[in-house]
Order: C-alpha cells, then structure tokens, then sequence
C-alpha cells in the first residue's frame, strides 16, 4: 500500500475556484475521510489523484514519487464511483475479472478465479458470480463495483460516495463490511461522503472540506469534540449542535433572549460576543436543573428521544436517552455540561483555551 501527499493543491474552473491550495498527507493502510457539502471540493480531489484530472499548481506524491505526470493507467489506484458502472450483459464473476483481464496485467486464469473468489467472499456475493448485473438489486450491484475495485489489489483506493444511493438500512450493513474489508486487507483508502455517520464510523481520520477549503483534519474523535469551527460542528452530529449567540457578562456567558448565564470556563479568551456551541446530549433534563424552560416538541426514536425546550425567547436541542414520560407544553428543569461548551467568535472559529 501506499502514503498519499497532496502538497498545496490548487484547481480552478473557469471562474470557480474547485481546490484551494490544499494540502494532506494520508498514510500507508489508513481509512482517511473527505467530508462536505456538496461542491465542496471532494470528487476533485479524489479525480486528481487517480489522475483524471490535472491540477493547476501544487504536487500529488505516493511514497514520495512525484505523480503529476504518470498517465491514470500507472498510478495503481482502483476508483469506486458513486454509479456503479458496470457492465449489465455480463455476469458478476465476469464483471469482477474484467479488471484482472487486461493484456497489460497477463494474470494467469487460476489467479483470476483465486481474486473473484475472494472477493465475492468478502462481500458475501459468491451466489450471484453467475448472474447478470442487469438483474441485481442496487445493494448488489455496489457489492460488484466494490468488488471489481477489490480484485485489483491496487497500493490506494478512491471511493467516491459509494454507499449514498443505497436505502438507510443497507447502507449501514455495507458501511460495516467495507470497513471490515479496509481493516483486514489495511488498504490506503480515501473516502468521500457528505454523510456525516459514515464519516465518524469508519475513518481513522477526516478532512473536513467547505468551498475547496480543508477547515479541520483530525481523528472523529478531535472532529467531534474539539471542531475547529461552526461549519465543522455542524456537519458532525445528529441532532446538530446548538449554536447560541451570547454576551460577555460580568464573567458570565449570557445567552440572548434567554435566562441561561453560564460562568466563563477558566483559562478561555472569550470576545464580548460570541457564539456557544452546546451538543444536544450536553443538556440533560434534571428536576434540580439550573435553568428551565417550556417543551416544543418530543421526537421519539425509541433508542433516545429529542426534546426541543425553549428558554424565554431561545430554543435548545435536547437528547435524553429511552422513551420519555414529559409532553408537549410541560415546563422542565435541565442542566448544561460546562466542561463541555464550545466557544467560537464573531467569525466562526473556535476559542482556543
């Protein structure tokens, strides 16, 4: 497998700034993750990489070979894109081959079935190698473009948003075997997605992107809990964090148009005004609580339930575990974690305490 460096990488289209001289480094065997928006810049990336596009300025290294003028077809890179791109007359065992069976590879037919077996093993589609691909589930037809990237044995592999038009359930089902495949075969993997669950259950790492800008590289654990700005706290979390804009009061954080004043955390520069990030889970229903306000509305999911309170003219996102026995209109107590708030400044970026 291979270490991936993208040094300073710019890439413009026309009047549209797509990349903006970015750079990261993904190393030998790692699940890193590109996370955004639509437009953000991913697919770019991802395109640069494999060489299907050129970037303007800036280096892309594996191993440290420079790689801005070695053809697609020798870059060693399998693509998985977000359209599965097979070939529907044939059958999976021969879509799966089909890689395997170029003139310039001269695979002998015993390591050809060895690699389809293996694959389809993997991806639990040994019982389809005789079908079709034209008569396959959308599930399955995703296993075989996955699998066609698989039989390869390429040093990276490129993914672009390979699980976004399957059905939430079948998503999370292969969502746990691709990362089972990337861990047992520790393949260097990057990994687009605008999905946020995705990200934060499979990376070692991820680059958070907005407008062909890397905000934030981190573990999903940094990402989560130390965001480096608004943007990033938002495309992380469900239900999203709250965002409060606040005052600077007598070594008070005041939260407009509410009751809730919290004491400045210690050590922390904090602007007069600010905006305070607080993760729903951080407010916890507490009959003690510091703080009150009125129930909106209860979303039950069985597993937990979202509770949206308004405090004087201010709404909060609450999430208490199980089912719930408050309703609608009921006034409650709660409490918020202050070892874990989240202060940005007037532009978005994080307080660093």
């Amino acid at each position: 497998m291979s270490k991936v460096e993208l040094n300073q990488i710019t890439k413009r289209y026309k009047d549209i700034l797509a990349l903006d001289d970015i750079s990261l480094t993904i190393e030998d065997g790692e699940f890193f993750v590109l996370l955004g928006p639509t437009g953000a810049g991913k697919t770019t990336t991802l395109r640069m990489i494999a060489g299907l596009e050129k970037q303007d300025t800036g280096d892309i290294l594996f191993d440290n070979q420079n790689m801005n003028k070695i053809p697609p077809a020798e870059r060693d890179v399998a693509f998985v894109f977000q359209q599965y791109s097979l070939y529907p007359g044939m059958s999976v065992y021969d879509n799966l081959a089909f890689p395997l069976r170029s003139p310039m590879r001269r695979i002998p037919q015993p390591i050809i079935d060895e690699r389809v077996k293996e694959a389809a093993e993997k991806l639990r589609i040994t019982h389809l190698l005789e079908r079709k691909t034209s008569h396959l589930s959308g599930g399955e037809m995703q296993r075989v473009s996955i699998g066609r990237a698989i039989v390869r044995q390429p040093n990276i592999y490129l993914m672009d948003e390979p699980l976004s038009n399957l059905d939430a359930k079948l998503r999370e089902t292969l969502r746990v075997e691709l990362e089972h495949v990337q861990k047992t075969q520790n393949s260097t993997t990057l990994f687009v997605t605008h999905d946020q669950v995705e990200a934060l259950t499979m990376a070692d790492r991820i680059a958070v992107l907005e407008e062909g800008r890397i905000l934030q590289i981190g573990t999903p654990h940094e990402i989560y809990d130390r965001p480096a700005t608004t943007f990033v706290a938002t495309i992380v979390g469900s239900p999203q964090i709250n965002l409060l804009n606040i005052q600077r009061e007598n070594g008070y954080l005041h939260v407009d148009n509410s009751e809730i004043k919290i004491l400045i955390p210690p050590n922390i520069q904090v602007p007069e005004q600010a905006v305070l990030g607080i993760r729903p889970e951080d407010i916890m229903l507490n009959v003690e609580g510091a703080f009150k306000g009125e129930i909106l509305l209860i979303e039950s999911l069985g597993v937990e339930t979202i509770i949206h309170i308004q405090s004087g003219q201010t709404t909060l996102i609450s999430v208490a575990p199980g089912v719930t026995s408050h309703k609608i209109n009921d006034t409650v107590a709660f409490d918020i974690v202050e070892d874990r708030l989240h202060l940005f400044d007037a532009n978005g970026k994080r307080c660093v305490n």
